[in-house]
């Protein structure tokens, strides 16, 4: 059970790392966003996505108006 945990933990870090990597990402436009998620299992893609949307709902506005296709990269 220590070792599930110890996981998602992990897993969970990683998710917000990469999350406040895609605000910074913003910035720089829609593409390179797109370019760091792809490189991200599906699930680490809604994991960031959903941790994005909580730690700046301004920017993920943003992204969400400039690119509101945004739901296919989770495939």
């Amino acid at each position: 059970m220590d070792t599930e945990a110890g996981f998602s933990n992990s897993w969970w870090e990683r998710v917000k790392y990469y999350a406040r990597l895609a605000i910074k990402r913003v910035e720089s436009g829609v593409e390179s966003v797109k370019e760091l998620l792809s490189t991200l299992t599906i699930d680490e893609r809604c994991g960031v996505m959903l941790e994005f949307e909580d730690l700046d709902l301004e920017k993920f506005a943003q992204l969400v108006a400039d690119a509101p296709q945004w739901t296919e990269w989770m495939a």
